[in-house]
């Protein structure tokens, strides 16, 4: 008996067409826009820095000490005196409040120690820095009635009760007064008194114009002044 073969179909599937390819293909890279899904991604937050320019601020802050150091240099020309109060505690109402009290010729300004210093280096009021201490305002006086300019301080500093904001300390005629010296710049005779004074010792004996040379230099410098004053005056009248 002879015997036959019979050959079965394999199991193992055909290999993909390119038909099959293309579309595994074009499926991964196109979504159904029927089916959602959620997707987690977790992308790292990025906090913007705010660029800082300190080369500018620098510069800016150079550019306004310059110009502090020039506004005390501009108020010291033909200055008499310069005193230094104590700011610490002030309010800005008071102060402005304060400024208003003065006479047209004193001003008030506040300015750091460091840029004052610096203002009169080399110059007569240098001998002010003993007051370069703490909070200061300096007062710039440019009239010789020095009695009349610190007058306006005392009153304000006894109404509103600063007790703690005094006088610092002061330059007149290139000498340094220490605060517990304050009463004798404010005790400095007035023009009108120079004026009596000189009066009386021409009309009075010799031995009240001896006392009047005899004066400090001070006194005598201011009584000449007026003296030379009434004499202008004098002579314009005739």
């Amino acid at each position: 008996m002879e015997a036959t073969l019979f050959t079965f179909p394999t199991c193992k599937p055909p290999p993909p067409s390119s038909s099959a390819t293309t579309a595994l293909s074009l499926k991964s890279h196109f979504s159904n826009p029927f089916l959602r899904t959620t997707h987690h991604h977790h992308h790292p937050q990025f906090t913007p820095k705010t660029p800082t320019l300190p080369k500018i601020q620098a510069a800016i802050s150079r550019t306004k000490k310059e110009e502090t150091v020039e506004r005390v240099k501009q108020e010291l020309e033909n200055c008499h005196l310069v005193a230094s109060i104590g700011y610490k505690g002030f309010t800005v109402k008071q102060f402005q409040e304060l400024r208003t009290q003065l006479p047209e010729t004193s001003k008030l300004l506040v300015a750091k120690n460091t840029l004052v210093l610096k203002a009169i280096e080399g110059t007569k009021w240098e001998a002010l820095k003993p007051c370069m201490k703490g909070m200061n305002a300096w007062l710039f006086v440019r009239s010789e009635e020095i009695p009349a300019a610190l007058k306006p301080y005392r009153t304000f500093q006894k109404e509103k009760k600063l007790e703690d904001n005094d006088f610092t300390g002061a330059v007149f005629e290139g000498k340094y007064y220490g605060p517990e010296e304050f009463k004798t710049l404010e005790n400095l005779p007035t023009r009108a008194e120079i004026y009596a004074q000189i009066l009386g010792s021409i009309k009075g004996p010799a031995s009240a114009v001896v006392g009047t040379i005899q004066a400090p230099a001070r006194d005598l410098i201011m009584v000449l002044k007026a003296y030379c004053k009434k004499l202008e005056e004098d002579g314009a009248g005739q």
